[in-house]
This record gives structure tokens, sequence and C-alpha cells, in this order.
């Protein structure tokens, strides 16, 4: 079973699904998947076949503040699922099912 991974962005301020943000997913410095949210927020295949190891993924909001949130993660073998909930000065992150 490989590793697969999956996200969406919430906009916490206008209660609404963030549509448009671009999403980025690294292992070590390689770029291997990429994306940008739909009028749901989600994508939902950003990384699928995917080795288990350690991961970044990268999101590039357009809030105010936040121009860039990156996220470490260690990802093993399954699916994972990470949501980001963003609103013009603050964010937060849990790993979803």
């Amino acid at each position: 079973m490989s590793v697969s991974l999956s996200t969406h962005v919430l906009d916490t301020e206008d209660g609404r699904p963030a549509e448009g943000v671009q999403v980025e997913l690294f292992h070590g410095d390689e770029r291997v998947a990429g994306g940008e949210t739909g009028p749901d927020g989600r994508i939902p295949a950003l990384g699928e076949e995917l080795e288990p190891g350690r991961y970044r993924l990268v999101f590039h909001p357009g809030s105010p503040y936040f121009h860039r949130i990156e996220l470490e993660l260690e990802l093993e073998r399954g699916h994972h699922h990470v949501p980001l909930l963003v609103s013009s000065y603050a964010c937060t992150t849990y790993r979803g099912s």
C-alpha cells in the first residue's frame, strides 16, 4: 500500500471554502505535486502513489498576513487528509480523516 494525500482549505473569516488557493507538495527539495483548490476548497488527490517519508505541504492562501503556510509532515502508508483553516490573521490545521 502506498501513500496518498488530499487537502482542503476553509476561509473561516467568510465562512466558506477557499477557492483558488495554490498548494504544493515537496519531498526533500523536489516538488512532487501541486494544484489549486476548487469551488469546494478541495484538492482531492494532491499526491497519489507516494512513498512513505517526510513531505512539505505549502499553501499560498493570499491572506493579507499569511502569504505562505508550510507544514512538514511524516506520511506513513495509507491515505492522509490535511485541512487548513485560514482567515486574515489566523490559521490552524489538523489531521483529517
